[in-house]
């Protein structure tokens, strides 16, 4: 398995993202604060969404009974259909529970938008920001880790530490270039040497 180290810099600035106690802390105070907030927090990680997809999701994007969803991701990224998913070992990850709750409460204002503002309607992604920013405080995160694009680099910097198929990583950001995933990995030589002798015992 091929092993390697996080890249903490993009294009000069730190990338920041969350440790996976803290994406748990942020869930239990989404949770906590409400049905929307759950969904809307636990899908922008899951899916690795920046602020503008999540508030861009339409109703008929979500087929909950099928367990998918459309989206259409900015910046000349992928338009693709993840699955939306359960998970068994932690209640808080669980983003097909967090919709269907969300949609048993979503008031129905006529909006086609997945996620609607407390005035109805859909939400902005400043008000999106400023929900994410005050539940990622409450959460005791620092500064610079409470705006939600840090769950974008979140889900990619866990996705690869746990040494999945970069392709993959890939595909669930909607990245159209894999150069665009490569960003959150750095490799030494020392690590290149040793996964090629590994790779050539296994062949050889």
């Amino acid at each position: 398995m091929q092993s390697t180290q996080i890249a903490r810099k993009h294009q000069g600035m730190a990338m920041q993202y969350l440790e996976p106690a803290e994406v748990l802390s942020v869930l239990r105070e989404a949770k906590a604060k409400g049905a929307r907030e759950w969904a809307m927090i636990v899908t922008a990680y899951k899916h690795g969404l920046r602020a503008s997809e999540v508030c861009n999701l339409l109703v008929g994007d979500l087929d909950l009974k099928n367990g998918s969803l459309i989206i259409d991701r900015l910046k000349g990224s992928l338009r693709t259909t993840q699955a939306v998913t359960e998970h068994r070992g932690e209640p808080l990850l669980n983003e097909h529970r967090a919709l269907r709750e969300w949609l048993r409460q979503r008031p129905n204002d006529g909006s086609d938008f997945l996620f609607t503002s407390q005035k109805g309607g859909r939400l902005d992604r400043t008000q999106f920001f400023r929900l994410f920013k005050a539940i990622a405080g409450h959460a005791g995160l620092a500064a610079e880790k409470c705006h939600p694009h840090a769950l974008k680099h979140s889900l990619a910097t866990h996705l690869v530490s746990a040494n999945v198929n970069l392709a993959l990583v890939k595909q669930q950001l909607g990245h159209k270039a894999i150069g665009s995933t490569m960003r959150y990995v750095t490799t030494s030589d020392q690590q290149a040497s040793k996964a090629t002798a590994s790779a050539l015992m296994t062949i050889f």
